[in-house]
């Protein structure tokens, strides 16, 4: 006898989905530190600065990982739609009162110190 079997949509199977972030994090960190494990052999002599060129590589990685992942999880389009000019709310002209000349050239007068 056959089984069955419900099949979950790809926007609600989330094993998929942490299968899928699970294999791009691992993927990009390592892909990333062998870049900076190789650049930091290019470009530094000393140990200290080529291990810092590994961890910032892995850095990369895990970010670029973690945003692709959220993105994933979440739905979002790759790129935001950007509001329309009109929609915009106007910024206001002036958003500090304007001094008077005699508030100015006593503010200008006082020590530093007097002004906290």
């Amino acid at each position: 006898m056959a089984e069955n079997k419900e099949l979950v949509p790809a926007k609600y199977d989330v094993n998929a989905k942490w299968d899928a972030c699970l294999d791009l994090t691992v993927r990009r960190f390592v892909y990333s530190s062998l870049a900076g494990a190789f650049g930091g052999l290019l470009f530094f002599r000393s140990p200290v600065t080529r291990w810092a060129s590994v961890a910032f590589g892995a850095g990369i990685g895990i970010g670029s990982a973690y945003t692709d992942c959220s993105r994933i999880f979440d739905g979002n389009p790759a790129k935001s739609a950007h509001p329309n000019v009109d929609d915009a709310p106007a910024p206001p002209l002036f958003l500090v009162v304007p001094l008077s000349l005699y508030e100015y050239a006593s503010a200008l007068v006082q020590p530093f110190w007097v002004r906290i």
